[in-house]
């Protein structure tokens, strides 16, 4: 027991739970991540495409078989008109509005692609973005 004597014990619960919002974040910054992989596989001249685990039931013998199959991860950002590479943020199905009627970023090269979605990922975990996911989620 002396080697417990030197360490501050408290009594605490661990919290199971997630707030909302907090879920809300976390879901953004998963797709924000997955959207940098994106860019950085596509710098490199390869593919991405993540696996991920999905249960399926054998139509012939009805057993339930996981599987490992290529998850499929679009786009959020294309070319314009001019030349220069737009980026819609999005949560789930919906495009968020960043500023009042304006919901697309303009990058001016692609370079500049990566930085802008590692910023915006930021913005995210620091809570700059959750009224706009509140609005999307509601939707």
């Amino acid at each position: 027991m002396n080697a417990l004597t030197g360490l501050k014990l408290v009594a605490s619960k661990k919290n199971r739970t997630l707030s909302p919002v907090a879920h809300r974040r976390n879901k953004l910054v998963n797709k924000l991540h997955e959207q940098i992989e994106l860019c950085e596989a596509q710098k490199a001249g390869e593919i991405y495409a993540p696996r991920r685990l999905r249960t399926v039931t054998n139509k012939q013998t009805g057993e339930r078989v996981t599987i490992e199959a290529v998850k499929r991860v679009k786009e959020w950002f294309w070319i314009n008109d001019a030349g220069k590479i737009n980026l819609a943020v999005r949560y789930g199905s919906k495009v968020l509005e960043l500023a009042k009627g304006k919901s697309t970023i303009e990058v001016a090269a692609p370079t500049d692609l990566i930085p802008t979605l590692e910023l915006i990922k930021k913005a995210v975990e620091a809570g700059e973005l959750d009224t706009q996911i509140k609005t999307a989620s509601i939707k």
